[in-house]
């Protein structure tokens, strides 16, 4: 069983296995205006002059959406991800990354991947620095063949370093906050038990995970397995409460719906992290209490 789960708040899609699943998919995020360089205080650079592509035409990239949304929309966790995406393929994708530039106040070591031929993502090789902003700029009127094309930019605003940890073997997440350990939580990891090629999807994968997104109530069936007959004796579809999204898969942290025998106690889920529900004060209520 693996070990260790961690979780920040940010967005970002992961790959992982799936374990459980919500009934419909991840919901966008809204998209927002991309800001010109200029409304943010940074000094556009010049225009070099055309250079025709082997075919005559001349090659205009553009960016479709960036995530996170800038810092006048939301505070973004110490985990977080700039997520940019073009809107054609990138063919050259050197020259593309040449001309994105990522400031922050406090200094940082981080690295562009592209994940598809419009999509690339850049990641810091530790957390960001709490409290700090974060400038990212596109110099796209710079890119060879690209006249005419506005340079955009976003600053981002991080906030608290929010990190909590769950230990599959011990059956409980440790909640962090800027360092100080905030609250202990009994759970309930992925039992395992069912393979899907050669990866157990039953189990809670280990590793670094950011939050993609969160609701009050979501609504999770075992559909991503085949199973849709009430009939069939795994068919379920269950109203899940509190449920934050942690991979792009399915995995969730969420309140437990009842089961809560096992919470502190066993891994018996479909892959995602059950907790505790608050106690009448406030806090989080031991296994026993929850059953009692």
């Amino acid at each position: 069983m693996k070990r260790v789960t961690r979780m920040l708040p940010a967005l970002v899609a992961l790959v992982a296995a799936t374990a459980c699943a919500a009934e419909s998919a991840p919901v966008p995020r809204p998209h927002v205006s991309i800001v010109p360089a200029a409304a943010v205080a940074t000094t556009p650079a010049p225009t070099p002059a055309p250079t025709p592509t082997s075919s005559g035409k001349k090659i205009k990239v553009g960016i479709a959406d960036i995530t996170p949304m800038g810092e006048k929309t939301e505070k973004v966790g110490v985990g977080f991800p700039i997520i940019v995406t073009f809107d054609r393929d990138v063919k050259d994708k050197a020259a593309v990354e040449a001309v994105l530039d990522v400031e922050s106040e406090e200094a940082h070591e981080g690295a562009w991947r592209w994940v598809s031929a419009r999509k690339v993502i850049y990641r810091t090789k530790t957390y960001w620095k709490p409290y700090q902003k974060v400038l990212f700029t596109a110099r796209l009127s710079e890119l060879p063949g690209n006249t005419g094309a506005k340079n955009v930019s976003r600053r981002f605003a991080v906030g608290a370093k929010h990190i909590s940890v769950v230990d599959t073997r011990k059956h409980q997440m440790k909640v962090y906050r800027n360092g100080k350990l905030a609250k202990k939580i009994p759970i309930s990891a992925g039992k395992g038990g069912l393979i899907r090629n050669g990866v157990d999807v039953y189990l809670t994968t280990s590793g670094v995970h950011l939050t993609m997104g969160k609701k009050a109530v979501e609504t999770m069936t075992s559909s991503w397995m085949g199973v849709t007959d009430p009939k069939d004796p795994r068919y379920y579809k269950e109203e899940i409460p509190w449920a934050v999204r942690i991979s792009d898969s399915g995995e969730y942290v969420h309140q437990s719906a009842g089961y809560y025998q096992y919470l502190g106690r066993s891994n018996q889920s479909h892959g995602c992290v059950r907790a505790t529900p608050p106690g009448p004060s406030g806090s989080t209520r031991s296994p026993s209490a929850a059953t009692s």
